[in-house]
């Protein structure tokens, strides 16, 4: 007599399948002959359609499962042939929703019980997991290893963290991303120097102009205007529509001085770069170029995180930032207007003009306003790339300046194309 003959068979069959009873996979084991002996209950759970498989054949169930007869050769012939299968995308279609599973199966050897061999096997539902990774070409093989989800999730705060970038100023993303302790929701109060700009008359483009040329000049413009803000210092706080808002002061500062003159060099930077561009948005449909007013004023204000718990945007609030905004609406078209403070703080260096004093709503006493002219002095600004040419013969603009090394590639693909053009007219 044989000492499994002291046991009940299906009794041993029970015990040996105790740890996958509560599985959160659809677990199922089957004799040599691929008839299912056991189920556990997230198989009746996945597959309510099938009933009770007792000693039905695997294959059969895979077939009324809705399997293609490819897979189900497979699994036969893996399954007798190298003794176990990985098949990673099994779709099967469960109340009218198609899902995803993997099916892993492998025999199982027992010198003690002989109904112990057969096969032991697994659904795994990766349905979720697929729509997570609709890009990847095919699932992983085998158990996703903990290295590999880290790898994974990096990857998307990357690509996460690239995208956002363009929506933040470099000091602000430079806060959000590398400082090593939370900001959380902290405020403080600064004296910044506060930039506002705007298109004339922009309502007047937007009725009449195709929306595809009106974004391709906004887009232009807000670039360009954005590139010499950061070049020389500023945070940009907010696009408004064609409107601009840029403050210095925070997060890093030079000195309220400083800052306050940093502001102007880059505001006449801008005035500079509008007129280089007048041709290429002229040719763009902007008939009559683009004029700007421009407003600074200078202040305590107070910076941080503004907000709500679903969104925070980090700005600045306080009289110096409406002030701004009165000074540009008050300016003449590509004039300068700024307040007395800032007056004040650059008067050693730029030369301004007396406008009138103003009460603005809300201000207790009139505001000096000054019209800004120029810098005293040449030195005291740095010298800048010149991004437009006109000579005798060759009049050249720069209408993207975010990439000077491609607009010089550019210039040599031009260079060539016309020396192949000469040489075809000499022969």
């Amino acid at each position: 007599m044989n000492f499994q003959d002291f046991f009940n068979p299906d009794r041993v069959v029970d015990l040996s399948f105790f740890n996958f009873e509560n599985a959160i996979t659809a677990c199922y084991y089957a004799d040599k002959d691929l008839r299912v002996k056991k189920v556990n209950k997230n198989f009746k759970g996945f597959f309510p359609v099938l009933g009770n498989v007792k000693d039905a054949y695997f294959p059969d169930i895979l077939k009324q499962l809705g399997v293609t007869d490819e897979q189900i050769q497979l699994f036969e012939d893996e399954i007798h042939n190298k003794g176990s299968v990985l098949i990673p995308k099994v779709k099967i279609i469960i109340d009218d929703k198609e899902r995803l599973f993997s099916l892993l199966s492998t025999k199982t050897k027992n010198s003690d019980f002989d109904y112990l061999n057969g096969i032991q096997g697994q659904f795994v539902d990766r349905t979720n997991e697929h729509e997570l990774t609709k890009q990847r070409d095919s699932l992983i093989e085998g158990q996703l290893k903990d290295k590999q989800i880290i790898e994974e999730k990096s990857k998307k705060l990357e690509s996460l963290a690239t995208r956002l970038a363009k929506y933040l100023s470099p000091q602000i993303y430079k806060n959000i991303f590398e400082e090593e302790k939370d900001q959380g929701v902290s405020h403080a109060r600064k004296n910044l120097t506060v930039f506002f700009s705007d298109i004339v008359s922009f309502t007047d483009l937007t009725d009449k102009m195709e929306p595809e040329k009106l974004a391709l000049i906004i887009n232009s413009y807000l670039s360009e205007m954005s590139t010499i803000a950061i070049k020389h210092g500023g945070t940009i706080d907010k696009f408004i529509g064609d409107a601009l808002m840029v403050f210095f002061g925070d997060p890093e500062t030079l000195g309220e001085t400083n800052d306050a003159l940093k502001c102007i060099e880059m505001a006449l930077a801008m005035q500079e770069r509008i007129e280089e561009l007048q041709g290429h948005w002229k040719s763009l449909g902007a008939t009559e170029g683009i004029s700007v007013r421009i407003g600074i004023s200078n202040g305590f204000c107070t910076v941080g995180n503004f907000g709500s718990d679903l969104r925070l945007d980090y700005t600045i609030l306080g009289s110096p930032v409406n002030l701004a905004a009165r000074l540009q609406s008050m300016a003449e078209i590509d004039d300068m207007l700024v307040d007395e403070n800032t007056k004040n703080l650059i008067s050693s260096e730029v030369e301004t003009e007396f406008v009138k004093e103003y009460t603005p709503k809300g201000f207790v006493r009139p505001i000096g306003v000054y019209k800004v002219q120029k810098f005293k002095s040449k030195s005291n600004v740095k010298d800048r790339i010149r991004l437009s040419h006109k000579g005798k013969r060759v009049e050249i603009n720069v209408t993207d300046s975010s990439d000077i090394r491609a607009a010089i590639e550019e210039l040599k693909l031009i260079q060539e194309a016309y020396e192949k053009q000469l040489d075809k007219q000499v022969k």
